[in-house]
């Protein structure tokens, strides 16, 4: 057999058994989601914990934001301690954002967003927390302090980013009316 036929079947193979090497670790760690009654009305501040790494620096688990639907600010916390403090825009009475506790579970840097009466393209920042619920950036309106949205949380682009690069997936996002 030539050599550039078995180089080739040998690239093949590698690139072959990689991609089943990473779909059987997608599969293996996907875990579905819980619709645990507990879970969505404990108290956020039961996320105060910490983990120690491999240097012996202690990370901080206690980040969580708070959306208050009435003042129609975003307050993101470290502990007990205010880190940021937004307006924002909630969702309509026709469309209001749900309330509970939610954990942010997929984050996007851009993300297309449609739905009855609206198809919005490259929406910045999004961070998904419950169902179709996000929190992102919003290019497209300066109304920031009035519910105007379909129920997600909006945001100006610029602060967006920001706690798009502060918060994790699994931070907790606590909605209050």
């Amino acid at each position: 057999m030539p050599s550039w036929i078995r180089s080739a079947l040998m690239r093949s193979s590698g690139t072959f058994c990689t991609s089943i090497m990473l779909m059987l670790m997608t599969f293996f760690s996907w875990s579905s989601p819980t619709n645990n009654p507990k879970t969505t009305t404990a108290n956020a501040y039961t996320v105060n914990q910490s983990i120690t790494t491999s240097k012996n620096q202690q990370i901080s688990l206690s980040r969580w934001i708070e959306i208050d639907l009435s003042e129609q600010r975003l307050r993101a916390f470290e502990g007990k301690r205010v880190v940021y403090s937004y307006r924002i825009s909630t969702g309509k009475s026709r469309t209001p954002t749900p309330v509970g506790r939610f954990q942010i579970n997929s984050k996007y840097r851009i993300n297309r967003m449609r739905g009855r009466g609206y198809d919005i393209p490259d929406v910045p920042y999004a961070m998904y927390f419950h169902q179709g619920y996000a929190i992102h950036g919003a290019y497209w309106h300066n109304r920031f302090g009035t519910p105007v949205s379909h129920g997600c949380v909006n945001l100006p682009v610029s602060q967006a980013r920001k706690l798009y690069n502060w918060a994790s997936m699994g931070t907790v996002v606590v909605v209050r009316r």
